[in-house]
Parts: structure tokens; C-alpha cells; sequence
């Protein structure tokens, strides 16, 4: 016994001496015991009160030596070790230890089995957690206020909701720091339903909220977008008196309008706070990101900036985005200088895929693979933004090297990468059905056959190929289709000229109480413009804003179109002339060749005019204009046309016609 003693008074000096140069190297001062010097000093108490300082101050190595070479442990000395390792990110070593402690029959206290079920709770270690809480109820401490507390939040964890709320209401007592707790769980779940009747039962037992409460539940409004129930706690916590003194309760005020895009009441809830102590300063930047205010998020960004808070990689994030949809390239560049200077660019992935997107929406490829190319380790996220910018250029080639180059390197590949690389077949005009094939086996094999992205892709890539029965498998074997299965089958249905078709699904998508869009729209007009069903496009079309959708240039294209092919020119133009852009070319000229067609001259010539003056340096509507006079008999007028275009210059593109030859099966 006195051998350990005397080894023991080695291992504390030891311990002791490192623990206060560790301190000293952190300017701290450990409190700790002096009295070292005689043995008979070194109880087990004192003992756990330097090792909860080594634990404290990150010497695990130098607790689990200390923890080794004690003479004597007891419950204490256990749950420090346990709850140690856990805090800094070993939970198995816990876990391991908890399982150690049990096998040389040392009983556990209620701190011991509410520390290892939270472990096993947070952790994600069901499993043991089960095993475990055959021990509480074995030893009785199955309705202790604490370990009742973490028994419900692994419950919430694994998903077992209605299990947690039986131990949880089945407590003989509930305290606000329980309250709380199975109030973390629930909103972090995401279960809006549950923390909000949680929240109603809590005031029934007449338990007063307190800051952490209402942080939590402005968080969980926050994850649901709850933006009407969020606006009620806020008047609660007015009430309350919490906003004022909880500056963590002020900043979720801010990031949940933020998330519910509400930017007046972001700026209300940002204008209450000191600038020295917002947190959501990142926060105010993504919502006017988000919106497009350019100049307002800058504004912010430099604010932040002049009360020395440095953005987050999420700020960078929204701003680059931003960047690719205004098409700002040099605005785009300028944060890119930045996020260098402060060192973001280098190994975050978010930040490097957003810049890779950033160039390629912008059409600034050399920049979007230099990036690309530049990244320490090729991660999914940044192969799926070069995918994507290729197909924004145009370059499906690049994107099915990509591709095979990922599946190559073993990069998993997930529904974005696999979509993308089926979208890329629809910029060929007749795709191979090999391809088609192949890609579709690849999307069975890695289990994404189910997922609404790729499935959406695999019927435009089959209708595309002339295999419109592939396309309607597809979409016979979706479990629930949305409205983007609906509009993605309509689309190829559109393709093949299958207008009733089209038209039948449109009933079905309204008996199914879903909310058809412009896509929608705009394919169920092509598919009536392509069968000539001239009175149910019109019908589509008027019905449209009875739907809460506003007909834009697209739609209008298209019933001008539709009305023109009929012989309806009179009705077209007048429709064209109502059109929000009656400066579209596009339709001008679509108009000008019905009126060919049904040889209309007064309408003819008002078009012909009105295309010339629109596109003046274009060859082809010059060329389109003299062959309308040609052919209405007035060459002296067609002959001035083609001298002036000649005089101007102007050349056409010339074109050339592919033709592919399918095998039949």
C-alpha cells in the first residue's frame, strides 16, 4: 500500500508541474490543491479535484495517467473520465469506460447514467444506449428527474417521438431546465407540431419561459419557416421582457426573418441590437443577398467589417451567388480577392464550388476549372458546380468526361451529379438510346432510380431519343408524383405533338389538388401548338391567371404562334400587341410567317415593318421581310430590302443538318 502511495506522489508532482505550465501557457492560473508534498494528503477527493482540473484544461493524456496510477477510484473519479473524453470529442472512449467502470463493480450514480445516455444521444450510439438503459431500470433509477431527462432526448434522437413524450409526461415532477431540454430535442427534429403543443402544455402547467426557452422555439419557427407562429412568440418574448436582456434571443430574432425572408422585420429586429454585439451580422448579409440588394449587402458586409467582424463562408456563399444570378463577373471577382485575403478560398468547399459557379454562370470558364483544378482535394460538391457550369455553356461532352472521371476516382457521385449528366443528353437533338440506357442502369445500381431530379431527367432524355414509352414508365412508377414529374412528362408528350395527352394530365394535376406553374403552362401550350388544338390552348391560356400564374413573353410567343399556324393572324396580332413585350422579335417574326402562310398582306406588311425596325442589323429578318414582298408580288420593295442588307454587310450563318439513324428494337 505504501508503494502506491509513494508512486502515486510521483505521478501527482508530475501532473501538477505540467498542468500549471499548460496554464501558464494560456495565461490561467489552475486552482488547485498545494499540499501535495506529504502522502498521507492524497485522498481520493483531492485526487478528483486535479484531475477535473487536467480534464478541464485539455490534458487528457495526463488525466488518463493520473486516472491510471490512483490508488483508489470511486464514482467521481469515473464520471469525470467519462464526461471528459465525451467533451472533447471521444464518445466510444466513454462509452468504453462507462462499460470498464461496470465490469469491476462500481455502481453508478444518476450523474454516471445521465451523462453516458446523453453520450450515446448525441453521438448517435443507439445501440449502446439501449443496452444501457437495461442498468437504469435494474437499478431504479428509471424516474429520476435527470436521467428521465436524457433518456427522452435519445428517444427524440433515434425518432422515436411518441416513446419520449411517454417518459417525459409520465414524470412525476417536470422543471424548466426539462422543459427545456425535451424543447431542444423536438425543435432540432424539426417537428413543428410537437414544440409548438410542447410550448401550449408548458404554459398550461403554468411554467414560466425563460431566454433559452424562447431561443429554442424561435430556432425551431426558424427551421420550419413558421414566419406566423415565429411573429407570436416574438410579441411573447416582448411581453416577457426577454428581448432586452438576452442578446442570444435578439440574434435568432434576426436569423428567423432572415430564413422567412422577411427584410423588413430583419432590419427591425437588426436595428434593436448593438453593433458590438450582433452575431447575425452574416445573417443581414445572405437576406440582401438573397433579394438581389447588391449595394445593401455590401454596405453590411463594410459595416461588419468596421466593428472588426469577420464574415462567415455562408456570407461569401450568398454574395457569389448573387454575383451569378445579376451576372456581376467583376463584382464576383472583387469577393474573390477578398475571401483570398482572409484565407476562405483555400480548402472550403462551399466557398470553392460557389466560385466555380460563380465564373461559369458568368461565362467566365477559364476562371470556373482554374478554380476547379486549383481545389486541395476535388470534393463532390465542386465536381457537381463544374457540372453544372459546363451545361450552363453549353459543353455537354465535358460533363460526361467529368462524369466518368469522378466515378473513375471513386467520387461518390449523388442526384445532382447523376441529373446533371442525363440533362447533358437533351443538348443533342436525338440523343443515343445506349446512353439513355446507361445512365439509367447507373441510376438503379446506385439507388437514386427513386429520386424526383433524376427521374425528371431520364423522361426528357427518353422522350428525346424517340422513346416516349420509356418516358411514360417512368412516370407510371413514380410513388407520388409532384408537379415537376407532372410537367416533365407533359414536356415530352409536348415534344411528340401528343396535345390531348397533355391535356388529360392537366385534369389530373388539378383533381390532385397540386398548383400547376409557368413551366407547366408554357408545356402544355406547346403541346396545343404542336397538335393544333387552337380552342383548348385558348382556354389554357385564360386560365392561367386563375391559377395566381401571369402569362410572360414565352406564353405569348407561343399562343402567337399557335393562333398564327390556324390562320388566326388578326387575332395574334391584336394578342401580340396586348403582350407585356411587344418588342420580342421572335413573335414578330412568327407572325410575319403565318401571314405567309395564309397569304395576309395587311398583317404581313405591319409586321415586316415592325421586325426591321426591332432587328435592323439582323440578316435573316431582312431576308424574311424581302421574300414576304416577293411573294406578294411587290419585287421593287423586296429587291430594296435585299440591296440594303448587301449595303449593310450583312451575312448569314451557314447552316448544316445531322442526321441519325436509330436501330429499331
Amino acid at each position: 500500500m505504501q508503494s502506491k502511495r509513494v508512486i502515486a506522489s510521483f505521478a501527482i508532482r508530475r501532473y501538477v508541474t505540467t498542468l500549471s505550465h499548460k496554464c501558464q501557457q494560456k495565461s490561467q492560473q489552475p486552482t488547485l490543491p498545494l499540499d501535495f508534498c506529504s502522502v498521507s494528503n492524497y485522498d481520493v477527493y483531492s485526487l478528483n479535484r486535479t484531475l477535473r482540473d487536467l480534464v478541464k484544461y485539455g490534458s487528457l493524456t495526463s488525466a488518463l495517467h493520473l486516472f491510471e496510477e490512483m490508488p483508489k477510484r470511486d464514482v467521481v473519479t469515473w464520471n469525470i473520465m467519462i464526461s471528459g473524453y465525451s467533451h472533447y470529442g471521444f464518445p466510444r472512449k466513454s462509452v468504453y469506460l462507462y462499460n470498464k467502470m461496470v465490469s469491476q463493480g462500481i455502481k453508478e450514480n444518476s450523474s454516471t447514467l445521465s451523462f453516458i445516455l446523453s453520450i450515446c444521444a448525441n453521438a448517435g450510439l443507439y445501440k449502446e444506449g439501449v443496452e444501457i438503459l437495461s442498468r437504469v431500470v435494474v437499478l431504479g433509477f428509471s424516474m429520476s428527474l435527470y436521467i428521465a431527462s436524457a433518456l427522452v432526448n435519445m428517444y427524440i434522437q433515434m425518432g422515436l417521438t411518441d416513446v419520449a413524450f411517454k417518459v417525459f409526461y409520465d414524470l412525476p415532477k417536470r422543471n424548466l431546465p426539462v422543459w427545456n431540454l425535451v424543447l431542444r430535442g423536438i425543435c432540432e427534429a424539426g417537428q413543428s407540431s410537437e414544440f409548438l403543443k410542447l410550448y401550449s402544455d408548458m404554459k398550461l402547467e403554468n411554467v414560466e419561459p425563460n431566454g433559452l426557452t424562447f431561443c429554442y422555439l424561435i430556432n425551431g419557427c426558424c427551421k420550419e419557416r413558421l414566419l406566423d407562429k415565429g411573429r407570436e412568440i416574438h410579441s411573447h418574448v416582448i411581453k416577457t421582457g426577454w428581448l432586452e436582456s438576452n442578446i442570444f434571443l435578439a440574434n435568432a430574432l434576426v436569423d428567423f426573418y432572415s430564413a422567412c425572408g422577411i427584410l423588413v422585420d430583419t432590419n427591425k429586429a437588426f436595428e434593436c441590437i448593438p453593433p458590438q454585439d450582433v452575431i447575425s451580422w452574416n445573417s443581414v448579409v445572405s437576406i440582401y443577398a438573397a433579394k438581389d440588394l447588391l449595394h445593401e449587402a455590401v454596405q453590411v458586409l463594410e459595416e461588419m467589417r468596421s466593428w472588426d467582424k469577420h464574415p462567415s463562408a455562408m456570407s461569401f456563399v450568398a454574395l457569389l451567388n448573387l454575383s451569378s444570378r445579376k451576372k456581376e463577373l467583376l463584382f464576383g471577382k472583387q469577393v474573390h480577392n477578398f475571401v483570398m485575403k482572409l484565407g476562405f478560398d483555400y480548402g472550403n468547399v462551399l466557398i470553392q464550388s460557389a466560385l466555380i459557379d460563380m465564373y461559369g454562370k458568368n461565362d467566365d470558364i477559364e476562371n470556373s476549372v482554374s478554380v476547379f483544378q486549383s481545389s486541395p482535394e476535388l470534393s463532390l460538391e465542386c465536381c457537381n458546380s463544374m457540372m453544372t457550369s459546363l451545361l450552363h455553356l453549353g459543353v455537354p461532352q465535358d460533363v460526361f468526361e467529368l462524369f466518368s472521371w469522378m466515378v473513375c476516382e471513386n467520387i461518390t457521385f449523388d442526384e445532382v451529379s447523376l441529373s446533371s449528366t442525363i440533362k447533358a443528353l437533351s443538348f443533342y437533338s436525338s440523343p443515343s438510346l445506349d446512353s439513355c440506357d446507361l445512365l439509367h442502369c447507373c441510376a438503379i445500381k446506385s439507388g437514386f432510380d427513386f429520386d424526383i431530379m433524376v427521374l425528371c431527367s431520364l423522361i426528357d432524355a427518353y422522350s428525346r431519343s424517340g422513346q416516349i414509352r420509356y418516358s411514360q414508365k417512368i412516370f407510371e412508377a413514380f410513388p407520388s408524383p409532384n408537379i415537376i414529374g407532372f410537367t416533365s412528362i407533359i414536356n415530352a408528350y409536348a415534344r411528340k405533338g401528343m396535345g390531348s395527352e397533355c391535356l388529360g394530365l392537366f385534369e389530373e394535376i388539378i383533381q390532385k389538388g397540386l398548383k400547376p406553374d409557368e413551366v407547366t403552362f408554357l408545356c402544355i401550350l406547346l403541346g396545343c401548338n404542336h397538335s393544333g388544338l387552337v380552342e383548348e390552348g385558348k382556354k389554357i391560356f385564360d386560365s392561367m391567371r386563375l391559377h395566381g400564374v401571369f402569362p410572360d413573353r414565352r406564353h405569348y410567343s407561343c399562343m402567337v404562334d399557335l393562333l398564327g399556324r390556324a390562320g388566326l393572324v388578326i387575332e395574334a396580332e391584336e394578342l401580340l400587341n396586348h403582350a407585356s413585350s411587344t418588342g420580342d422579335s421572335v413573335m414578330w417574326s412568327s407572325l410575319l410567317r403565318s401571314c405567309r402562310i395564309h397569304q395576309n398582306e395587311h398583317v404581313g406588311r405591319r409586321a415586316a415593318k415592325k421586325l426591321m425596325d426591332l432587328e435592323p442589323e439582323d440578316p435573316s429578318v431582312w431576308l424574311q421581310a424581302s421574300i414576304f414582298y416577293s411573294e406578294i408580288g411587290e419585287f421593287e420593295t423586296a429587291i430594296y430590302i435585299r440591296e440594303v442588307a448587301v449595303a449593310r454587310k450583312m451575312s448569314r450563318d451557314i447552316g448544316y443538318s445531322l442526321i441519325r439513324v436509330h436501330e429499331c428494337r
